[in-house]
This record gives C-alpha cells, sequence and structure tokens, in this order.
C-alpha cells in the first residue's frame, strides 16, 4: 500500500486550519528542502525518475488525523503515517512524555538482561493475548516475521530430527522485506528480481471470495481452509512445520477471510503438528476492532507477531508473542549449547519501544478506542457501499473495523481488475481534495486495483464524512 501522489502546485488546500500559519521565512525555506531531499534521500517504493519533473512531498508536523507538508498544505492522513502505524494519532503528549522520561532514566540495555519497561509492557500485552505467554522485542515487522520463521526451524531440529522445518504461506499475504521474509511472500512484484529465496517455503491458494465468486457461499471459509489442507498434503504434513498468515491480507488488497476460515485453519494446523504463526503486523493493536484480528474467530495460534501500531510509531518495537508451549521447547541442558533460541536483536533492547507501546495500549483502553473503530468503522464501510451503488468502477467494498477497502474494475460482470492507473487517480483525486489515501501497489501484475483507507483510531464521523466526501469527487473523474 502506498500513499497518494502529490496533488499539483495551486490545489484548492482543504478547509481545516490546525496548524499556525507558516512564516515566510519558512516558506522560502520549503524549496531548499525539497532540492536537499531530491539530492541526498533514497524514498521507500519509490521510482526517482519521476522527480525529474515534480518534487516529493515532504511532511512537516502532524496533529491528531492530519498533518502539513513543508509547503504549508493541510490534510487529512487517512492511511495512518502512510502504511497504518499512527494508530493513536500525531502529536501525543502521553507517549512523547513516557518516552522522554524513560530516556533519562535508561535508554538502552541488551535484552539478554531485563529492564523495566520490557516487562510492564510483556504483562499488559499478555493479558490482551489469552492463550499467549511469553513475548521476544524485535525492532521490524520483518525481523518478527523472522524470528517466527527461525523458531519454526530449530524446532524442527530439536523436535522432529530436521524434517519439520518448511513454512507454508498464502498467496498476496505479505510478511516484510528481507530476502527470508520475501521467501513467504505472496506478491510477484515485491519479491521480483531479489532472488534466489530461502528454500523450504510454500504458498498456498488466497481467501479471496470476491475473486473466486463465494462471496454469497456460507462455506467459502471452509473452502479456502481446506485449499490449504490440500497444499499441505501434496507438500507432506511431516515436512512442514509451520504456516504464516496474515488475519487480514493487507497490502495484498484488504481481503477478510470468509467465516469458518481462521478457526478451520487451526483445526487443520493442530490436526497435522503445524505450528499458526499469525502476522499482526498492520491488524495488531485495535485495527480492526478488537486487539488482534484474529480474535475476531475463534483460532488459537501458536506465534503472534506485531509492529506497527504496537507503538503508533512513537518508537520502533515490534514483538513476535508464543505460547508457553513453544517457548517450553528452547528450555533444554545448558551443556546443550545448541538448544536454546540463539537469536538477539540489537534495538530489541531499547527502552523506547516498549515505555512506548505500553502508554499506546493505555490510551486505546482510557479513550474506548476499540469501541470507536467498531463505530467509525461501521459507519464508514456502509458509506462506500453507497459510494458502490453510484459507481459501476467498485466491484467490491470490504473491510474490518478502521481498515478498509475498495476494489476497482472495469467490468461488475466479469470482475476483470481496472488498471492499476486507476487506483493511482484515484488517490491522486483525493489528495487534491486534501484526503491521503493509499492503494496496492507494486505487488501484482494484474491486482494492483484497491485502494485503501486506515485512518487512526482516534477519527471522528467529521473525519469519515471528509473521506468519503473526498472518494465521491474523486470518483467522478474516473
Amino acid at each position: 500500500m502506498l500513499p497518494a501522489a502529490p496533488a499539483p502546485h495551486g490545489a484548492a488546500p482543504p478547509t481545516h486550519h490546525l496548524f499556525p500559519v507558516l512564516q515566510e521565512a519558512v516558506m522560502s525555506q520549503a524549496q531548499n528542502i525539497i532540492a536537499l531531499d531530491k539530492k541526498h534521500v533514497w524514498h521507500h517504493l519509490t521510482q526517482h525518475k519521476v522527480f525529474e519533473k515534480s518534487d516529493p512531498v515532504v511532511f512537516v508536523e502532524g496533529k491528531g488525523c492530519r498533518v502539513k507538508d513543508v509547503n504549508g498544505r493541510e490534510y487529512l492522513d487517512a492511511v495512518s503515517g502512510g502504511v497504518w502505524t499512527v494508530n493513536v494519532g500525531y502529536g501525543c503528549e502521553r507517549i512523547v512524555k513516557a518516552v522522554s522520561d524513560q530516556m533519562m532514566k535508561l535508554n538502552y540495555f541488551a535484552n539478554s538482561y531485563g529492564n523495566i519497561p520490557t516487562i510492564r509492557f510483556s504483562e499488559k500485552l499478555i493479558s490482551l493475548m489469552p492463550g499467549m505467554n511469553r513475548v521476544y522485542l524485535s525492532n521490524s515487522g520483518s525481523e518478527a516475521n523472522e524470528k517466527a520463521f527461525k523458531i519454526v526451524r530449530q524446532i524442527g531440529e530439536l523436535k522432529h530430527g530436521g524434517k519439520k522445518t518448511k513454512v507454508m504461506y498464502r498467496y498476496r499475504d505479505y510478511h516484510g522485506t528481507t530476502i527470508t521474509c520475501l521467501s513467504a511472500c505472496g506478491q510477484f512484484e515485491r519479491k521480483n528480481q531479489y532472488g534466489p529465496f530461502t528454500p523450504g517455503f510454500v504458498e498456498f491458494p488466497d481467501c479471496s471470495a470476491y475473486r473466486a465468486g463465494l462471496e454469497n457461499d456460507p462455506d467459502a471459509g471452509v473452502k479456502f481452509a481446506r485449499k490449504f489442507e490440500e497444499a499441505l498434503q501434496k507438500e507432506d504434513p511431516d515436512t512442514v512445520g509451520g504456516v504464516i498468515i496474515e488475519p487480514i491480507t493487507a497490502g495484498g488488497g484488504v481481503i477478510v477471510p470468509p467465516d469458518g476460515y481462521m478457526e478451520t485453519m487451526g483445526e487443520i494446523c493442530k490436526k497435522y503438528g503445524v505450528l499458526l504463526i499469525i502476522d499482526e503486523v498492520v491488524c495488531g493493536v485495535g485495527r480492526t476492532g478488537k486487539w488482534f484480528g484474529y480474535q475476531h474467530g475463534n483460532v488459537k495460534p501458536d506465534i503472534v507477531t506485531m509492529a506497527k501500531g504496537v507503538a503508533s510509531g512513537y518508537a520502533p518495537i515490534s514483538c513476535t508473542v508464543t505460547t508457553e508451549e513453544v517457548f517450553q521447547d528452547f528450555i533444554n541442558d545448558p551443556a546443550d549449547r545448541d538448544a536454546y533460541f540463539r537469536d538477539i536483536s540489537t534495538f530489541g533492547g531499547c527502552t523506547s519501544g516498549p515505555v512506548a507501546g505500553l502508554e499506546n495500549i493505555r490510551i486505546i483502553e482510557d479513550e474506548h478506542l476499540l469501541d470507536n473503530v467498531v463505530s467509525q468503522g461501521a459507519y464508514l464501510l456502509d458509506g462506500l457501499e453507497e459510494l458502490k451503488e453510484k459507481y459501476e468502477i467498485i466491484g467490491d467494498v470490504r473491510g474490518k473495523g478502521l481498515f478498509v477497502g475498495l476494489e476497482l474494475v472495469k467490468n461488475r460482470d466479469t470482475r476483470e481488475p481496472a488498471d492499476e492507473s486507476k487506483a493511482a487517480a484515484l488517490c491522486g483525486a483525493c489528495m487534491k481534495e486534501g484526503v491521503i489515501i493509499g492503494r496496492t501497489s507494486r505487488s501484482f501484475r494484474d491486482l494492483n486495483n484497491t485502494v485503501c483507507m486506515a485512518p487512526a483510531l482516534i477519527s471522528t464521523r467529521g473525519d469519515m464524512d471528509e473521506i468519503l466526501r473526498a472518494l465521491d469527487k474523486g470518483l467522478q473523474t474516473l
């Protein structure tokens, strides 16, 4: 998912003015800042050739759900920092103070030793995840998933004679940017040209009811899960140690699994002794209206990974959370030099992450933000359904909580995906209206046709209306 392209100069500014007007002296520096950006910065997921004829957007300030760029233009951020991260909004003084106070007390010590913020944060996090018991800290979603893969591989060596070491992953899912995480990536364009990949990773089919024409089938969830079982049997269950899935396929199209899918996946994993890894990097810590996306179903994961919204971007932190049973597989005779989890994350020892994460959770609790996500998300989905009635280009509306998507099509009857340029144009049109939305991009060759919204958990009804108005105006231009 990428934020929208910048609006052309001269576009009408939005009516909100939460920021002080930039002083003339500051304004005169804008072009210099942009020039320095173009000279020295290598942006993520960006073809810099476009900056020969346009400028990158440079943000300088954020408050609540809104951000301001270097030219003084304000936007409603409907993607929580571009990649679904700033869950409690910008300028949160509670988190900033908590982090600042901790930095003066103890900013870092390697996590082979203990520290109070990690202990307190882990205790709180586990209280939100019945059935889970151990928290391993690192600093990015990719790293959290790497830890999960290493756990599966090492358990395969410790318990299964080196046999159950393969990991299965789902088409259209994304689990991170390292070579091994890309080995478990179900998005062709994200992994293309970065091989050879780590061996032992096996793909199985996605669970898009819309693409399969099964959205009205009450058994669709079970049918999709059985596709996983078929792939597992073909691969030989005695060689497969784990499977990783997103609770909602995020950058691959905001695909919500049909009812019964997660439960059946859990049953299959238990039947064959396969560890179930749920990647909550996007959905975790409130995004879907529950603490974690998997909690919408009756499923018991073995490993849960998370990052992004754990600390709302105020400090880098990710977690690999396991059951006690998984943890106990690494409790062995100290004389065996190989029989413990021989892993470390340097920045997993930073205390800023767990302090920010703990305060982030407290804010969600104190401000009843899970309830807000449910109510505002339902309102947003209803509004998107109304837009679907109005515009034929919208083939499907889907999502959960404040994580929603519109799939654009050329023809509703054939469901032929709209060209990626349509999604890009809609994002650009919304940007002109002062609203930043996102889209699936650089993921596939022919399925980059979903626009995405994931506004902050603090969003209001007025914010939802503003998003819907921008989409309505943008859709009129397609």
